[in-house]
């Protein structure tokens, strides 16, 4: 197996936890699921783009963060998608994110290995 994706999953458990307990805090706060998801996203994205980099593709280079952002802003709007499916059909939303996050994850591994870090390290 690649030893970047061996790094990218544990990492990313790391960022999992942050962004899902960001999400859990702003849900539990009373604020909408969309806006939770919104703002754990970005405190996500922030923390995510320094981890990821610096831990998994070994790169600081500050400028690839417009990149970063666009694979997140994809990630965002799936995410949005798929948790308003999962409303329609009644699915408690806490529940929702946590299956999300899998298919998310590997999406998020693949944009970003291919549109934001490969070669530039």
């Amino acid at each position: 197996m690649d030893k970047k994706f061996i790094k990218f999953l544990f990492i990313g458990a790391l960022n999992t936890f942050f962004g899902y307990s960001m999400y859990s805090l702003f849900l539990l706060l009373g604020f909408h699921y969309s806006a939770a998801v919104l703002f754990s996203t970005i405190l996500g994205v922030l923390f995510n783009f320094k981890t990821v980099g610096k831990l998994v593709f070994r790169n600081s280079n500050n400028t690839l963060i417009f990149r970063f952002i666009t694979v997140y802003t994809v990630i965002f709007i799936l995410n949005i998608i798929s948790l308003s499916i999962f409303k329609m059909y009644k699915i408690d939303l806490l529940l929702a994110g946590a299956i999300v996050i899998l298919p998310l994850a590997v999406l998020s591994f693949v944009l970003n290995k291919k549109f934001v870090f490969e070669g530039k390290n």
